[in-house]
């Protein structure tokens, strides 16, 4: 298994409450083959540039070890969901 992380901003009009069940979400989804080390909710932050015509988001970022086959699959889950604006997964060292 390697070690990843992912850093995902979801849209700020989504309530605070939301983005918690969301990164619970994200947790069991990666949980399942994986191991999640770390959630870090980062809160509302100002984006460098607009992305869907939002100038702010929240950030969640995630670190946890995996098999290369659930990134796929993860970054497939943050594409279908309407409250994901952004995403990034990385190998981490």
């Amino acid at each position: 298994m390697n070690k990843y992380e992912s850093v995902v901003i979801i849209d700020p009009s989504v309530e605070e409450e939301k983005v918690k069940d969301l990164s619970e979400k994200f947790t069991e989804l990666i949980n399942h083959d994986g191991k999640v080390e770390k959630v870090e909710e980062l809160g509302k932050k100002k984006l460098a540039y607009e992305v869907r015509k939002n100038k702010e988001g929240y950030y969640v970022v995630i670190n946890f070890e995996a098999n290369p086959s659930l990134i796929a699959e993860l970054e497939r889950n943050y594409r279908i969901m309407d409250e994901v604006i952004k995403f990034i997964t990385v190998k981490a060292e």
